[in-house]
């Protein structure tokens, strides 16, 4: 049975997300018969890189509010995130694209660690303050899970895997979706947004009655 899930890794609740189905997951009692494919998004494609730039204040300009305001969002984000086990660190957090970082995505899915490197994604510019935009970030990212240096380096410095994430965000399109995280369970099931775990739990089993029956 089979998981698709639409992400961004500058989305925190992407990251949220993540968790709570992977703890919906761990007590599903078939989940060694379930596969994740994680599906590229951007939800601003038209960020600029800026390394020196503040994340708050950026917040801030986009939504058209004050820095104080920007500053208490990330509160609530991160007291979200705490209670699910992630440590956000968002005075940190780095001003970056992330259509680079959905290339080393498309590169790591193509060699069977796609849930590793959104892992080490989301970690990376959530907890740990780097520049997911940055070459040499990247390849350490990927050098990290298995993948050889030049590997990524080539990637970079090509444009490999631009077609595969162009792929996924017309999908994307084509399905309705306008928003991200959003999973897909079974090719049927719909879920939109980071839900609680037994949300999820509820879908599988659901799903996988209607799979088990398929498949005789």
């Amino acid at each position: 049975m089979k998981v698709d899930i639409w992400s961004d890794v500058r989305c925190p609740f992407c990251y949220i997300g993540k968790r709570k189905f992977e703890k919906a997951l761990s007590q599903f009692e078939h989940k060694d018969k379930v596969e994740v494919e994680w599906h590229s998004y951007e939800l601003d494609p038209s960020t600029k890189t800026e390394p020196t730039k503040n994340a708050h204040e950026h917040l801030a300009e986009i939504k058209g509010q004050t820095k104080a305001w920007a500053i208490e969002i990330g509160k609530y984000v991160s007291e979200t995130a705490a209670d699910i086990g992630i440590t956000f660190d968002l005075d940190r957090q780095v001003v970056a694209n992330s259509f680079n970082a959905h290339r080393l995505i498309q590169l790591a899915k193509s060699l069977g660690l796609g849930d590793e490197v959104e892992e080490n994604l989301f970690a990376a510019y959530f907890s740990h303050g780097k520049n997911i935009d940055d070459k040499q970030t990247l390849i350490e990212i990927g050098t990290s899970i298995g993948i050889d240096a030049d590997v990524v380096a080539r990637m970079l410095e090509s444009n490999s895997f631009t077609d595969e994430v162009r792929y996924d965000q017309s999908t994307a399109k084509n399905i309705g979706i306008t928003g991200v995280p959003f999973f897909i369970i079974n090719q049927k099931y719909s879920i939109s947004g980071a839900q609680p775990p037994a949300t999820f739990l509820d879908a599988l089993k659901m799903s996988w009655l209607e799979y088990a029956a398929q498949e005789g």
